[in-house]
């Protein structure tokens, strides 16, 4: 499967892409979350964390001054400030293969990219209004049970 392109109008609909996305996720799954400032990288990876948390309410802050913040069977890492991948092994990042890693600003260590898992790539439409949020598989990673339970945010 090449991939799926994803309509959210507000950030309720974003919410619940990542509620879905959460229950699609599996152990040792490497999620890129790409996109310019502002597009809705932390917004997107809020809402899988609390989603597979089952904690609606949870405080899900920003790593981006800690760079990891990690939960129970998942990380979220922002590489914003990292100047080198090989800073990867110091973070510890990919120590536990049977946790999820949510990463903002994979472009800063390319080598993520060959971990199964997905890459998100969220752009914001021209007129605010919504995002437009793209899903491709890496390494072999199955998404066509994904996809099926995504279908309705599909953009046509």
């Amino acid at each position: 499967m090449a991939g799926i392109t994803l309509l959210a109008i507000g950030p309720e609909q974003t919410d619940a892409i990542g509620t879905l996305l959460a229950r699609h996720l599996v152990a040792g799954d490497v999620v890129l979350l790409e996109g310019e400032l502002g597009a809705g990288k932390s917004a997107l990876a809020r809402a899988i964390i609390r989603a597979r948390l089952d904690a609606p309410g949870l405080d899900v802050p920003s790593p981006s001054f800690a760079i990891v913040q990690p939960y129970p069977g998942i990380v979220h890492a922002d590489l914003y400030r990292i100047s080198d991948e090989t800073e990867l092994d110091e973070l510890g990042l990919l120590d536990d293969e049977d946790q999820i890693v949510l990463v903002e600003w994979p472009s800063r260590a390319p080598g993520l990219a060959a971990f199964r898992g997905l890459t998100i790539e969220i752009d914001m439409l021209e007129s605010g209004a919504g995002r437009m949020i793209s899903i491709k598989p890496r390494a072999g990673r199955d998404m066509s049970e994904l996809a099926g339970a995504l279908r309705q945010f599909q953009s046509r």
